[in-house]
């Protein structure tokens, strides 16, 4: 689920990316200006349009670092650690 869409944002930001540079090399602009002037339309256009799918990939980050230490081993590794540091 969360693969999808980080999967579905980054190839509409590459697509975008792709085609402002596209039509920037139609128009004649030179290669870095052009590459430079589409990084900047695909970070305007993502910043206004692709609100929801950005949600959707921070939330999905969020989630990852949240469950990140929260797996069985790491349990069993903490629950070992409480152990020895109790006072005896």
């Amino acid at each position: 689920m969360y693969s999808r869409q980080w999967i579905v944002f980054s190839l509409i930001r590459v697509g975008t990316f792709a085609a402002a540079l596209a039509i920037l090399l139609l128009v004649g602009i030179n290669v870095f200006v052009a590459a430079i002037g589409a990084a900047i339309i695909g970070f305007c256009v993502s910043y206004i349009f692709l609100r929801k799918q950005r949600e959707a990939v921070s939330s999905s980050i969020g989630h990852l670092r949240d469950n990140k230490d929260r797996d069985r081993d790491n349990e069993l590794e903490n629950e070992a650690l409480d152990r020895f540091e109790e006072p005896r």
